[in-house]
């Protein structure tokens, strides 16, 4: 299943969709209604996020081993460095081979204090150069303190995050490199918003290529649909390292009702999408589990 999937990354389209696990004992609900919708034969493979914004939410690797056994696509395990030590992180990604669950997203984590849990604590005993760094001695078939592992793992495919958008291209050029320095299969960016935020990252990534001499790992458009002027002027305003255009905001905001509104968001992001895909036909879909909405774009493109 892997080995399709990476080789599908690097030479043809792909396209994944993210996938985030409820609060609550019951992942099948959330594969159901995605069974429901029949969208997958449209995309490669899914994401599964790791408590994102500090908040509890169902495993991140039997949610992607569910997923796999229900729906038939490889899924892209997230795991931070905030809530596990090396301990924790090894021994999931055991029980995590041991249960095929083998691409995993690499992250350091959002901050505690964020989080809709009393006063918990971070453990952070690394950022996730970490995390990939006990990824590729897994592969190596030995644990982070060199000891070997027997039986021998099967492989372990390794993903990283991001910025899409910067003031400062040559220190986002430099901070891809080192990134690329471990081995990874894929980068995903945060959402972009136009075409010409994607050619200069794309132009940035092709640079951080070059220094680092790895011309194997592949870049991941990240694409998120936005519907409400609301959720336009939050992404950037609040949320670093995104740029929503302009144009997409003046759009927006002449709408006169909430359909209007929502007919509107959709155009621009099915235009962007279908832009994107002749663009750079390599793109991660997030929408907070609105998965009608993925089906829809998925359907117009």
């Amino acid at each position: 299943m892997f080995e399709k999937f990476i080789n599908k990354l690097k030479n043809d389209k792909y396209i994944t969709v993210e996938i985030t696990p409820p609060k609550s004992a019951d992942i099948n609900s959330t594969i159901n209604k995605i069974d429901t919708l029949d969208f997958t034969k449209y995309i490669d493979g899914f994401s599964v996020t790791d408590s994102p914004l500090a908040k509890l939410k169902y495993s991140p690797i039997i949610a992607s081993y569910k997923i796999q056994q229900a729906l038939k696509k490889p899924v892209i395990a997230t795991m931070n460095m905030r809530d596990k030590n090396k301990i924790a992180l090894q021994s999931d990604l055991l029980a995590g081979n041991d249960l095929d669950v083998r691409s995993i997203l690499a992250l350091t984590g959002d901050p505690v204090s964020i989080s809709d849990q009393p006063k918990p604590k971070g453990v952070f005993e690394g950022t996730s150069s970490l995390l990939l760094d006990i990824i590729n001695n897994f592969n190596n078939n030995i644990d982070l303190a060199g000891k070997p592992i027997s039986p021998s793992l099967n492989t372990i495919y390794s993903y990283a995050v991001t910025n899409s958008y910067t003031n400062k291209p040559e220190f986002l050029t430099k901070k891809i490199a080192k990134k690329l320095e471990k081995n990874l299969v894929g980068i995903i960016s945060q959402p972009v918003f136009s075409k010409d935020e994607a050619k200069s990252l794309i132009k940035i990534f092709e640079d951080a290529s070059e220094i680092s001499q790895n011309h194997q790992t592949q870049l991941i458009l990240g694409f998120f649909p936005i519907l409400s002027l609301k959720t336009a002027i939050f992404l950037n305003d609040k949320v670093p390292h995104i740029k929503v255009p302009s144009f997409w905001i003046q759009s927006l905001s002449l709408a006169k009702t909430p359909k209007e509104e929502f007919d509107i968001g959709m155009k621009l992001s099915i235009d962007l999408f279908n832009e994107l895909k002749e663009l750079h036909p390599k793109i991660h879909i997030m929408s907070v589990n609105k998965f009608d909405i993925v089906k829809d774009i998925l359907i117009n493109s």
